[in-house]
Order: C-alpha cells, then sequence, then structure tokens
C-alpha cells in the first residue's frame, strides 16, 4: 500500500470547506492526525483569502452546501475556469448531495473527484488524497 509518511505530509496543508461545523472538526482532527497541516473555512468567502497563494494549499476538501450566497460548485466553477491559478489543486468534493447532475457538474468543472458521505469512510477519503498527492509529486515538473 503506497503511503507517504507523517514527515511528508506535514509539508502538505489541505483546505477543508465544510459547513458543518462537528464534521468540519472531526475531518480537521483526522488530517491532522494523519500529518496533514489543515485550514478550515465554512463557506466560499471565508476560503477564498487561504487561497490567494495555490503554492500553500495541496488539496481542497469542498462540501456543496455552504454557509453564505455561494455553494461548493461556485467555488469549483471559480477555481477551474479557464486559466486559474488554482487550477492543478485537486478538490474532492465530500457532500451529502447524491444528485447525479451535480455529480456530473462537479466533475465536468474539474472536481478530482466526488464522494457521497454516506457511501465513504473518512479513512477512505484521506486514503484517496494521499494518493493523490503522491501521485501530482511523481508528475514531472513544467518548465
Amino acid at each position: 500500500m503506497a503511503n507517504l509518511d507523517k514527515s511528508a505530509q506535514k509539508n502538505k496543508t489541505i483546505l477543508v470547506v465544510e459547513d458543518e461545523r462537528s464534521l468540519l472538526d472531526v475531518v480537521k482532527e483526522k488530517l491532522e492526525i494523519d500529518g496533514f497541516n489543515v485550514i478550515t473555512a465554512r463557506s466560499v468567502e471565508e476560503a477564498l483569502p487561504y487561497l490567494e497563494d495555490p503554492e500553500k494549499i495541496s488539496v481542497i476538501w469542498l462540501d456543496h452546501y455552504l454557509i453564505g450566497k455561494e455553494s461548493g460548485l461556485d467555488l469549483v466553477a471559480r477555481l477551474k475556469s479557464g486559466d486559474s491559478k488554482w487550477k492543478n489543486i485537486p478538490i474532492f468534493v465530500v457532500s451529502n448531495t447524491a444528485s447525479s447532475n451535480n455529480i456530473r457538474t462537479y466533475i465536468k468543472l474539474g472536481a478530482y473527484k466526488y464522494y457521497t458521505k454516506a457511501d465513504y469512510s473518512l479513512k477512505s477519503i484521506i486514503k484517496d488524497i494521499k494518493e493523490s498527492i503522491k501521485e501530482r509529486e511523481q508528475q514531472p515538473k513544467p518548465n
């Protein structure tokens, strides 16, 4: 099984954007136990300042429903449009929304993966996040 050791993960920061405070706290704690730096936000508006330097964020964990006017879909559309400086950050959408239209739209816009919360364990999502980071690190850097 391919695993990043915790010291390698210490340099990786995950932005978790989740409106449900109790879930946000659990996800943050589990990611930190696994060795990640974690930044949290509960709305698109809260998340955007953390994204000013795209090099600082390794992965985004994103819910669909968020506090405020904008949803996770709005954030993905903004981050993955055209020549966006954020287009290479993998976005893992983790939501209670199982609408096939939403899932297709997220993937079409550029989300890396979509999970329905009831169907996946926190452990399996974190395993996928680790694998995506490892894959990105093995890709040649553009000149």
